[in-house]
Order: structure tokens, then C-alpha cells, then sequence
């Protein structure tokens, strides 16, 4: 029926480093299955894992053997036909506990079949010596009788018994010879392993160099940031600036509107003493007979020229500070376009 698997799970696995004996190298780039098998024809039990078709564990258990916990997710046990120490990395403890617990189970089970293999040695032995001693009693037996009949029936069983022990030998000498294959094909995983190793070293300080590359321009992508930022935080200011600006431009213009609103009284005015003049001259054409009267009307067209002057003064010197506000507004604004422009 040949083997048949009798327990499955998935882990990393690792082997210990033949040189240093300490450090663990990986066997499989990723998690790989890892699987108890049983020989039914020669009663023995193997761990095998396979990653692709290269084969990285193919452990006989025996008796000898111990699974060690040595943290919460890993394991490892020595084997000495392939000479060499495996590691297990699982996902997590459950896992190493169920895989531990089924190593022990094995591991009985393999001294048992021992046992028994030990047993039938003996005894094939045994018979092998019996029939040795008794060969010449069969002919001795021919000529006994019936007497010895019950003799020869036993001659005959240790016979074949000697017959299944040669074949028990042959059949041991098969396993041999195919132990001997596997550890061939151990010993060409191991060099392909130790070549892979050079390889992932010669990679990883590859990949090093090109970290330490990345890194140098992960600083200069910091520090342009860092200008960029200052960059950030300068125009914040200059808006913030720009925004006062603009709020003391629309007080200006504010109070430039009142200024015109206020300079719409003076048509007005000039309209009045237009209005005034026309009212002297006319009395004054109308009075020219009248010298009291218009003796008394100079002195009032005296005052009103007076006060008619003095309103042109101020309306001169209104004129004069409104032209002097709206040449102050017309260089905010310059100015403030300047700004914007050098922003």
C-alpha cells in the first residue's frame, strides 16, 4: 500500500547552519507543508516537506528522537542520519502544540514497531540455530520411524520461518539502499541550500546598499519638504498680509465715498452764490437811485462778498484735501498691486 499520510500542517521551516551549528537558515522562502507519513509495508514513520520539487525535510523518526519547544511558535529536532538539526516556525501555538504531541505519538509508535522488529530478529535467529543443530537429525529420522515425525514437522516450520527471515533481511536491505538514496538527495538539498544561502547574501547586500540609498534620499525629500513648508508658512503670512491691506483699501474707498457725497453739496453752493450774485446785480440796477438804500445794500453785499470769499476758501481748501485723499488712495492701490504681483 506504501505510505500514506497520517497528519498535515503548514510551517517554516529551517535548517541549523552546518558551519556555525547556531544559526538557522531558511529551507523554504514561505510557509510549506509539513506532513507525517506511514510506511505500512515497513512500518516505519517519516516527516516529509517538499517546496516545488525540491525536497527540504525527509526525517525517519525514531525512538531516539525529541521534539523541542524552544518559544511559543517554534520548534526543532536533531536527526542524525541526515545529520542535521530541523526548525518549525508556525503561525501559531496551537499549531506547534498539535504537531509536538503527534511527534510524541510517532515516536512511541516507532519504538514499538523497534520492538517488534527486534523480536522477530531474535527469533528468526533462533530458529536459524535450531535448524543448524537438527539437520542431521532428519536423516537419522528417516530411519526412526513415525517416532520422529513430529521433529521433522518442526524442522520444516523453522525452515520457512528461516526462509521469511531472509526475506525480512532482503526487504531491509531495500531500506537500507533507499535511506542511503535519500540521504543522497538530502546532501544535494543541503549544497543546494548553502549555494542559495551565498546567493540570498549577496542579494541582501544588495538590497542594503539600495536601503541605504533610499534612505540618503528619503533626508534630501525631508528636507525639501521642510523648504517647502517654510515656503507654505511665508506665503500664509503674505496672504494674511494682503488680507489687512485689502480691509484698510475698502475703509479707504469707504471714506472715499463719503468725500464724494460730500463734494456734491458744493455744485449746490456754487449754484447759491450764483443765485446771490444775480440777486445783487438786480438790485443793484434796482436801487442805483436809491444811494441810502444802496449804500446800506453795499455794506450787506460787502458782507456777503465777504463770507462768499471766504466759503471759496474753504471750499478751495476742501478741494485740496479731497485731491490729497484720493492721490493717498491711488498710491494704496499701487501699492497693493505691487504687492500682489511680487507674490
Amino acid at each position: 500500500m506504501g505510505e500514506q499520510p497520517i497528519f498535515t500542517t503548514r510551517a517554516h521551516v529551517f535548517q541549523i547552519d552546518p558551519n556555525t551549528k547556531k544559526n538557522w537558515m531558511p529551507a523554504s522562502k514561505q510557509a510549506v507543508t509539513v506532513s507525517y507519513f506511514y510506511d505500512v509495508t515497513r512500518n516505519s514513520y517519516r516527516i516529509i516537506s517538499v517546496d516545488g520539487a525540491k525536497v527540504i525535510i525527509n526525517s525517519t523518526i525514531t525512538p531516539n528522537m525529541t521534539f523541542t519547544k524552544t518559544s511559543q511558535k517554534f520548534g526543532q529536532w536533531a536527526d542524525s542520519r541526515a545529520n542535521t538539526v530541523f526548525g518549525l516556525g508556525f503561525s501559531s501555538e496551537q499549531q506547534l502544540t498539535k504537531f509536538a504531541e503527534k511527534f510524541q505519538e510517532v515516536k512511541e509508535a516507532a519504538k514499538i514497531a523497534k520492538d517488534k522488529t527486534q523480536e522477530k530478529i531474535e527469533t528468526s535467529s533462533n530458529h536459524s540455530q535450531a535448524s543448524s543443530v537438527n539437520g542431521t537429525d532428519d536423516e537419522k529420522a528417516s530411519h526412526a520411524g513415525p517416532a520422529n515425525t513430529h521433529l521433522k514437522s518442526e524442522n520444516d516450520k523453522l525452515k520457512i520461518a528461516l526462509t521469511q527471515s531472509a526475506a525480512n533481511v532482503k526487504k531491509w536491505e531495500i531500506e537500507l539502499q533507499t535511506l542511503r538514496e535519500s540521504n543522497a538527495r538530502l546532501t544535494t538539498a543541503l549544497q543546494e541550500s548553502a549555494a542559495s544561502v551565498e546567493q540570498w547574501k549577496r542579494q541582501f547586500s544588495i538590497c542594503r546598499d539600495e536601503n541605504d540609498r533610499l534612505r540618503n534620499k528619503i533626508d534630501e525629500l525631508e528636507e525639501q519638504c521642510s523648504e517647502i513648508n517654510r515656503e507654505k508658512e511665508k506665503n500664509t503670512q503674505l496672504k494674511r498680509r494682503i488680507e489687512e491691506l485689502e480691509a484698510e483699501l475698502r475703509e479707504k474707498e469707504t471714506e472715499l465715498k463719503d468725500l464724494r457725497k460730500q463734494s456734491e453739496i458744493i455744485p449746490q453752493l456754487m449754484s447759491e452764490c450764483e443765485y446771490v450774485s444775480q440777486k445783487l446785480e438786480a438790485a443793484e440796477r434796482d436801487n442805483q437811485n436809491l444811494e441810502d438804500k444802496v449804500r446800506s445794500l453795499k455794506t450787506d453785499i460787502e458782507e456777503s462778498k465777504y463770507r462768499q470769499r471766504h466759503l471759496k476758501v474753504e471750499l478751495k481748501s476742501f478741494l485740496e484735501v479731497l485731491d490729497g485723499k484720493i492721490d493717498d488712495l491711488h498710491d494704496f492701490r499701487r501699492g497693493l498691486s505691487k504687492l500682489g504681483t511680487d507674490n
